[in-house]
């Protein structure tokens, strides 16, 4: 694997398309506390600069943690694609109905009451430090050169992993 770190743009557009592929993370919320609290959350949207966006119940234990500490990890993972992110930030809590309805979807009537249920917010989400893991081949490649490095012991490039400087 090799390592390219990115920068400003680049990052941004390397951060964006891993989070619009993968859309589910796993977000870590009270990370002083052992164990952490561990929840999976549909990213709603991600801003040009980095934001993401996410829509959460009110009462719901992440977002109590949210309100003590801001300080979050987001893991988004997909093994399918060979797809891994890391992003550690600070996340708040906004109840702002105008935001709120524009994040909003049908499929959230799964959680919600529409978008006017008391209960809905909104998770604003702003990377701090981020670093990732993708395969640069799709899967039949990235088998073949796992096969070779197996059988002729030579390690093989199989993907890019670095940091994200956004």
């Amino acid at each position: 694997m090799s390592t390219k770190n990115l920068y400003n743009e680049e990052a941004k557009e390397k951060l964006t398309n891993i989070v619009e592929d993968v859309t589910v993370a796993m977000m870590a919320t009270d990370l002083g506390k052992r164990p952490i609290s561990v929840v999976p959350m549909h990213t709603k949207r991600v801003d040009d600069d980095g934001t993401i966006w996410f829509l959460s119940a009110a009462d719901s234990d992440h977002n109590t943690d949210i309100t003590r500490s801001s300080a979050v990890q987001l893991l988004y993972s997909d093994t399918g694609s060979m797809k891994f992110l890391s992003i550690y930030g600070e996340a708040i809590i906004i109840t702002d109905h105008p935001i709120i309805e524009e994040l909003y979807s049908d499929l959230d009537n799964a959680w919600f009451d529409g978008p006017n249920d008391k209960n809905v917010s909104a998770i604003k989400f702003t990377p701090r430090e981020a670093a990732y893991w993708s395969n640069d081949h799709n899967k039949l490649v990235t088998l073949f050169k796992l096969g070779m490095a197996a059988v002729t012991g030579d390690q093989k490039d199989i993907g890019t992993s670095g940091k994200l400087n956004i």
